[in-house]
């Protein structure tokens, strides 16, 4: 039997096997390596002899082959493996490259259905490709389950390194210990088992960014779930990025228009600012974070919906009105649902400020939500326990602070030498019957740059959004609004105040003097106005004149039951018949006195005209 002919195949295959001096300098020179050999089929006793010689001289050691096995699946060629290290020559190997390769193949948009364009983008990828047969540092799946792998081996493996299992699964090495790693996997790991090979690539955990992910609904990972085809992306970026240092920052002095007058008002939010949302379940947080996403609209400002542990059917829902509203195309929800593992919902967030990164580095401005940060640290929570890290305050790990400070830090306002551009945060928090001074609430409320607090009773009363303003602040203040917004919110926040202790004192008396009536009537006027549907955003103008007849007392003769009708008339009245003044408040942002007079005329002419509901009709 002609020895040489049978291993033609194998003998080529290793050919590519190059060892380098540091993959055996730990051997002495004396030593024999103790290798596996992996096979499609079974070989003579002699042609494994033969390629023990090949090996052997390869390496620069005495080589014996401990473990012959015999796998089908790699279809030809040899796969050798040496304690943490493995040459993979199989057939098999090289079919996956060759398919990764053709994945990344993108025909211009302009030739994508010519057949000569394809041809073309085809023909370069073949040319370019090469196949990477080399001896790779690997580990062996020891146990998995819930998404966590310990790997023996990866000796050399860095903490937050991409790894590679079979069927396109992906992991992060997160523990390191002496003999084992700890590896969060993400992606469908059913297929996982004990033995598996584990792959090192030398390369951080990154995420795919670019302007072809607007207007879609990805997982972390950035594999599309809206059934809308694959995503061709700009290339990928680290999950994990230092923030702005200190000198890079430009104080925050541009509004974000939320488009709600209650928020614009009392605690203004600017570009570059981190304003946390938080309250109890079913307060109107999500509500208030998507109508500014849709107030966003024609702004140039890409906005980034974080959804984490959420209902796969509420991910559907918002985008649903995202769509409706024409506001996902200047949007990329991120979503990983509570079907979704652990790692997978510890990812999500820093995926999608990778995400929004990518569009800051190009001088714009980025409105994140982190849907919500709560449900966040607890699969961060689960992740540790299930790593066997040790449990701190309520079974917290001790970085679970890091967790978060790390995350939102990196939304800022860049100043120009910095690169420019901007990314806004805006986390949301939920809490257990009202407490603010929970674990994770103080820990994010200290991080962040003030809080708008959403309270129970005001959202039974009917207040929406139900945001309370005394526990409610900006740390930005008003920095973040314009001068026609200055205007007419300066005393606004000390009026409802005064309003709010007023009335907790007054249900207790019976008699009350003019003044006190006054001041308890101009309050209930205000907390009217400040009352907005969802999905209806208004402009900084509709604010600033719907504002302006509250601050200045002309609804004080209005009914209560009426103001509501009164507003939206008000507005339909302007946009009438004094559009040019509410263009020049959008443009300029100021108020001048001209503008003042010809809005109190406004007024004036249109409370002549206005038709008080008649009582008893």
């Amino acid at each position: 039997m002609d020895t040489k002919k049978n291993v033609a195949l194998i003998e080529k295959s290793l050919a590519f096997l190059h060892v380098n001096a540091a993959d055996v300098a730990k051997y002495e020179e004396n030593a024999c390596l103790s290798l596996d050999i992996k096979t499609a089929r079974v070989l003579a006793e002699d042609e494994y002899t033969y390629i023990a010689g090949i090996l052997a001289q390869k390496f620069g050691r005495q080589v014996q082959i401990q473990h012959k096995k015999v796998d089908p699946s790699i279809i030809g060629g040899i796969i050798v493996t040496l304690e943490d290290k493995i040459f993979d020559a199989s057939i098999k190997r090289q079919l996956q490259q060759v398919n990764d390769a053709m994945q990344q193949i993108h025909v211009d948009g302009t030739n994508k259905s010519k057949p000569q364009g394809l041809a073309q983008a085809l023909s370069q990828s073949i040319d370019d490709f090469k196949a990477k047969i080399d001896l790779e540092e690997v580990g062996i799946v020891e146990k998995v389950g819930d998404g966590i792998a310990t790997v023996k081996g990866l000796s050399n493996a860095m903490s937050g390194e991409l790894v590679e299992l079979h069927d396109g699964v992906i992991g992060m090495v997160q523990n390191l210990l002496i003999n084992e790693v700890g590896v969060v996997l993400m992606g469908d790991v059913s297929n996982i088992e004990e033995g598996d090979i584990v792959r090192r690539t030398g390369r951080v955990m990154e995420v795919p960014v670019g302007e072809n992910l607007l207007g879609r609904i990805v997982n972390p990972l950035g594999k599309p779930l809206d059934g809308k085809g694959t995503i061709h992306n700009c290339g990928y970026r680290p999950i994990e990025s230092p923030a702005p240092g200190i000198a890079a920052r430009e104080p925050v002095t541009v509004p974000l228009q939320t488009g709600i007058k209650a928020v614009d008002a009392l605690v203004p939010i600017g570009r570059g600012q981190r304003e946390l949302i938080i309250g109890d379940r079913g307060t109107g947080k999500t509500a208030i974070a998507l109508d500014a996403i849709l107030n966003q609209k024609d702004t140039g400002v890409i906005c980034i919906y974080v959804a984490i542990g959420q209902k796969a059917s509420s991910v559907a829902r918002l985008a649903s009105v995202l769509k409706s509203y024409d506001c996902l195309k200047h949007t990329i929800v991120v979503a990983a649902t509570a079907a979704d593992s652990a790692p997978m919902q510890y990812l999500a967030p820093y995926a999608g400020t990778a995400m929004g990164e990518y569009f800051m580095d190009q001088k714009r401005d980025v409105l994140i939500v982190y849907d919500d940060l709560s449900k966040h640290a607890v699969a961060y929570r689960t992740m540790s326990l299930l790593l066997r890290r040790p449990p701190g305050r309520e079974a917290y790990p001790g970085d679970v602070f890091y967790l978060h400070s790390r995350l939102l830090e990196r939304s800022a306002r860049r100043n120009e030498k910095a690169g420019g551009g901007s990314m806004t945060a805006l986390p949301i928090i939920e809490t257990l019957a009202g407490d603010v001074s929970g674990y994770i609430p103080t820990n994010v409320i200290s991080i962040t740059d003030g809080q708008i607090y959403l309270e129970t009773e005001l959202f039974n009363e009917g207040t929406r959004p139900a945001i309370n303003a005394g526990l409610s602040v900006s740390r930005v203040g008003g920095a973040a609004q314009t001068k026609a917004m200055k205007a007419v919110a300066g005393s606004l926040r000390l009026d409802l105040a005064q309003y709010r202790e007023m009335a907790a004192f007054a249900q207790f008396g019976s008699d009350l003097d003019k003044a006190t009536k006054a001041e308890l009537d101009r309050g209930v006027r205000i907390t009217e106005v400040l009352k907005q549907v969802q999905y209806h955003p208004l402009s900084q103008a509709q604010e600033v004149v719907t504002l302006y007849i509250v601050v200045n007392g002309y609804l004080d003769d209005i009914p209560k039951e009426d103001i509501s009708r009164f507003e939206d008339e008000w507005l339909r009245y302007m946009n009438m018949n004094d559009l040019q003044l509410l263009t020049d408040i959008n443009t300029t942002g100021k108020l001048p006195d001209e503008s003042k007079k010809a809005l109190e005329n406004d007024i004036q002419n249109f409370k002549d005209s206005f038709v008080p509901t008649v009582k008893g009709e």
